[in-house]
């Protein structure tokens, strides 16, 4: 899969800024970033949804749309609907029909996890079972790329677990993923790789572990009182820090300093403690547009 030189501007806003990005066959990528990033517009000139402005992209050596008529693509976006008064099971009956070599229906809809309400009419689903039905109607062309738009949206702790777990099971045949997230957790435990986007430009690709370790140091939270996020990012050894009803979190590049300093100018701060930097740590460091961030 390759997208080389993507740019896509709607209006004055540039969505997509001279994007390009090579993912070889078998690599789970998580797309990452924070809202209007670029994410969804990425994956939409991805499968042909959308044109870009200018670049190319090229999916198993055809043009999108091409690869995704062959059935070499599943996708499941945020956009578009199915009709309520279908059932889950002539959802992907349909989905099924369209392309040539399609698995068996009662196949994918197993494989999401669908089976149980199969018979169901869509539009009386949850959200989390809607959002099954539509794995399962990506699935059923068993593409060698499943595209994921916040798959997990709606879904309970326990749906997302089961989710993940076909997930996982899908991939130990080699094929590749790509999906956006705003649940960090699922990117740093189901991705080989990460992606952060911002401002339509990619700011970092790697492994998580190489993501973290973009961002030094290490990440001091305590309950703190009389005092603002500006104050505390002016403390040595402090690189970012954040607020929020007395609770600091604040990213140092020198903790041991950063410690001394804030317990000499707040003897009475409390529940501190001292951790690594984390993905989620590294995405506010490397995604946000201000040094310091004070949240109320």
């Amino acid at each position: 899969m390759n997208l080389k030189g993507l740019r896509k501007t709607f209006g004055e806003v540039r969505a997509v800024d001279d994007l390009s990005l090579r993912i070889t066959a078998g690599e789970v990528v998580a797309l990452l970033g924070p809202n209007a990033a670029g994410k969804t517009t990425t994956m939409e000139m991805l499968l042909g949804l959308t044109t870009p402005d200018s670049g190319e992209v090229e999916l198993f050596g055809r043009p999108s749309r091409r690869a995704a008529a062959d059935g070499l693509v599943g996708a499941m976006l945020q956009s578009g609907g199915f009709l309520g008064e279908m059932t889950s099971r002539e959802i992907v009956q349909v989905m099924a029909a369209q392309y040539p070599k399609a698995m068996k229906v009662d196949d994918a809809i197993a494989r999401a996890g669908v089976t149980k309400y199969a018979r169901l009419k869509y539009g009386g689903l949850s959200g989390g079972q809607k959002q099954r039905t539509r794995f399962a109607a990506a699935l059923v062309c068993d593409p060698d790329l499943l595209v994921l738009d916040e798959p997990t949206v709606a879904m309970d702790v326990q749906s997302r677990q089961e989710f993940w777990a076909a997930m996982r099971d899908y991939t130990t045949t080699g094929r590749t993923v790509v999906f956006a997230t705003h649940y960090l957790a699922e990117a740093q435990d189901f991705a080989d790789r990460v992606v952060l986007m911002r401002h339509g430009r990619i700011v970092a690709d790697g492994s998580v572990d190489a993501i973290v370790a973009k961002v030094d140091g290490r990440t001091i939270r305590a309950t703190v009182e009389g005092t603002s996020a500006e104050l505390l990012a002016a403390l040595p050894g402090v690189g970012t820090a954040r607020l929020r009803g007395g609770q600091a979190e604040l990213h140092c590049s020198d903790s041991d300093a950063a410690l001394r300093a804030l317990l000499a100018e707040h003897p009475r701060a409390r529940d501190i403690s001292v951790t690594a930097m984390s993905l989620e740590d590294a995405f506010v460091a490397l995604t946000a547009d201000e040094p310091v961030v004070e949240e109320v």
